[in-house]
């Protein structure tokens, strides 16, 4: 009995230390979650408003730039994530089963975009991809095109490559991080078994492999689809003038000088956190499927 006091007191210790500052954290999000709701809902008192309604809501859900701005950033955010585990797991597929020494030498490359922050990948996309920029250069140089302007415009078009390309150059080294480390401790004899019963490579990633790490993917999936949805740094560098991402848009009510348009801004971030929240139960998700998965 002594024992199981004394383990507990144990595995309850660093929960206690860092409850000083998770209260402090939680406090602030709360506060400011309950804030924004309630100013999304019309009550702000430094504006003399007082009366709780859905009017705010209803009139985001009408407008045409809200609708443009909300299929922008899902298209844009789906698409760069499904591209970045796409890539980043057969990145990390690559590197721990292929015998190339050139494949195994980006072991120690990859996760040199995950320490740069997203404003200097906005800006080295900027560079690389923009009519004017390296690319562009090269091209031209090469005879491809006759014209730095013949360049396809990927930067501030209506269709968030840009955006995406910035995005996937951060994304596909996270997933290959998370990844990798999985494959490399996955006992092999199955996928050995499968290899010399006949079933190629593909055939051994599809049904032996992907099964265990399906779990990490998804959870993989849902942290950079509800970063990349609600970031603003990126699509406020890189995107059009139209549409916008809903970040953006957001921001571009708040700050008008109207200030009533500031309950505008707060039912667009009250998208967006609702958004995150469906994205951090999915991760919850599979995170017990892994961990269920795992036998612990």
């Amino acid at each position: 009995m002594k024992y199981r006091a004394t383990n507990f007191r144990r595995k309850l210790k660093p929960y206690i230390m860092l409850m000083p500052v998770m209260i402090f954290i939680i406090g602030i999000f709360i506060t400011g979650l309950v804030f924004g709701l309630l100013q999304s809902l019309g009550y702000f008192p430094a504006l003399g408003l007082y009366e709780i309604s859905l009017d705010y809501y209803k009139n985001i859900f009408r407008n045409t730039d809200f609708l443009s701005s909300f299929q922008f950033s899902l298209y844009t955010s789906f698409i760069s994530t499904l591209l970045s585990v796409v890539l980043g797991v057969f990145l990390s597929y690559l590197i721990i089963y292929t015998k190339s020494k050139h494949i195994k030498g980006l072991v120690n490359v990859y996760k040199g975009p995950i320490l740069v922050p997203h404003t200097i990948a906005a800006l080295l996309i900027f560079i690389l991809f923009i009519q004017s920029g390296l690319l562009a250069r090269i091209f031209y140089g090469l005879g491809l095109i006759h014209d730095m302007s013949d360049f396809p415009p990927l930067i501030f078009d209506g269709s968030g490559i840009g955006i995406m390309l910035a995005y996937l150059w951060k994304g596909l080294p996270f997933i290959t991080f998370i990844t990798i480390d999985i494959l490399r401790n996955l006992d092999d004899k199955y996928a050995k078994v499968a290899a010399n019963l006949g079933a190629s490579h593909i055939q051994v990633f599809r049904h032996v492999l992907l099964p265990q790490l399906f779990p990490t993917i998804a959870s993989g999936f849902m942290i950079l689809f509800a970063f990349s949805f609600g970031a603003y740094e990126i699509p406020h560098l890189l995107g059009a003038s139209t549409p916008k991402a809903l970040p953006v848009l957001a921001y571009i009510y708040y700050a008008n000088i109207e200030l009533a348009n500031r309950a505008n801004a707060m039912v667009i971030n009250m998208c967006i956190a609702f958004f995150a929240f469906i994205a951090l139960g999915l991760y919850v998700l599979a995170f017990r499927l892994l961990k269920k998965y795992g036998g612990a």
